[in-house]
């Protein structure tokens, strides 16, 4: 049977070919969704100069996709003040994006729409309230930070990821917006995780589909890195230097380590905990065995991904990190959480997953895999070939699979049912 091609317009306000994150997530789907059919992007005006420079680069790469920009101007000192306020700003600039929608399926008459990024799901936009079959996600934000890992996360951390989780509990109940575009999405919800589909079924009482948000790089490695007998097991970490990343986990885990095992952790990125973490690790005498590198550029960090020989996870919020399939493409085996998307990426084949039940239990619980693997360079191999192997699952390719086969029953069931009005 062949292909069904629609005309799609979609929503990534974050779209960037350069930048990892939401940004590269944004990017990741629109083209992937342009490679089975004809798509028009809104997305921020900041991301301009950068998309004409990927385009200006690979001539004919946007002969199926047409971007619309659209400045966000309104209220950002207000946001630079008090971040929190970027979800009225980001909400704003989705109303003026539902107009320019409006506008353009009037000139195009498009076949569905897709609302991509961000993929919080407290701000769906206003999409969803188009006369046209609604597709929306990967969502993700529904799970909490674990209560019982809150004193973690010092005493800020504590209070804003406590706050965090009173306030999911009450946009999830109050918030009547979300609650539409779930039902003018049925059937066409995705989900980033296994426990955001979980959320979606216990709070709106929707399917959904589960579609890893992120996927791998562009190049990604033949073969993964073999530790030699005589040099220290590389460890990487990487993440924003925020609480709920909580590196400190990491750190506690590798000053418990037996004095014979020789590692060094190598720590991309930065932060507001930067310098805590930095007191914490002379504190615990382990600084002289950790390299902060700071924030790198793209291919600078996927290098050192790939030189490791284990990719430490530590966070206590997120959904499928960047840099857990950056790891998996470059043969890096995976110690993370069994939480959050870490859960549904990483088997017994490529990494191993440690139970979160209490800290101190996951401390020892990280420390024994570090030490495991570092006396086990033959078991360290296996998961890192695993790794290469596991990286195909999550492939663009594979997404569009499932696109492919949502698109056209989002469009067949609108079609067959009356079109309620939302």
């Amino acid at each position: 049977m062949p292909e069904r091609r629609f005309k799609v317009l979609a929503c990534a306000y974050a779209c960037n070919p350069y930048q990892g994150s939401e940004k590269g997530v944004g990017w990741g789907w629109v083209n992937t969704i342009a490679e089975h059919h004809e798509v028009w992007v809104l997305t921020d005006e900041i991301n301009k100069t950068d998309i004409d420079r990927k385009v200006a680069e690979a001539p004919g790469h946007g002969d199926n996709i047409h971007f619309h920009y659209i400045p966000r101007t309104r209220w950002l000192t207000l946001e630079k003040l008090w971040p929190p306020s970027y979800l009225w700003t980001y909400q704003l600039w989705q109303k003026e994006a539902y107009s320019l929608a409006v506008q353009l399926h009037k000139e195009i008459g498009f076949d569905l729409v897709h609302q991509l990024t961000y993929v919080g799901f407290r701000v769906p936009g206003y999409l969803w309230k188009m006369d046209i079959p609604f597709v929306w996600g990967p969502i993700g934000g529904l799970e909490n930070t674990p209560w019982r890992f809150l004193p973690m996360l010092g005493f800020k951390g504590c209070v804003y990821y406590g706050a965090r989780n009173i306030i999911n509990m009450l946009h999830k109940i109050l918030l009547l917006s979300v609650r539409r575009a779930f039902r003018k999405a049925d059937g066409g919800a995705i989900a980033a995780t296994e426990g955001i589909r979980r959320e979606i079924r216990t709070w709106y009482g929707r399917e959904s589909e589960v579609i890893c948000e992120i996927g791998p790089p562009d190049k990604i490695a033949t073969r993964h890195s073999v530790r030699k007998s005589d040099e220290p097991l590389r460890l990487a970490w990487s993440g924003l230097h925020d609480p709920a990343k909580a590196l400190p986990l990491l750190l506690y885990a590798l000053a418990s380590l037996s004095g014979d095992v020789d590692w060094q952790l190598d720590i991309l990125g930065s932060g507001q905990c930067s310098e805590k973490w930095q007191k914490l690790a002379k504190k615990l005498a382990v600084d002289n065995k950790c390299r902060w590198h700071g924030w790198l550029p793209r291919a600078e960090a996927v290098q050192l991904v790939h030189d490791a020989h284990i990719l430490v996870i530590t966070s206590l919020k997120d959904l499928t990190s960047t840099v857990l399939i950056e790891a998996l493409s470059q043969g890096v085996p995976v110690i993370c959480p069994d939480h959050c998307g870490f859960q549904n990426i990483v088997t017994e084949d490529c990494g191993i997953k440690v139970p979160i039940e209490k800290p101190a239990q996951l401390i020892a619980d990280i420390s024994s895999a570090v030490e495991m693997l570092a006396r086990d360079e033959h078991k360290r191999c296996l998961l890192a070939e695993g790794a290469l192997r596991r990286t195909a699952d999550f492939s663009w390719e594979k997404k569009a699979e499932i696109l492919n086969m949502l698109y056209p029953k989002q469009v067949d069931a609108y079609g067959c049912i009356h079109r309620d009005k939302y």
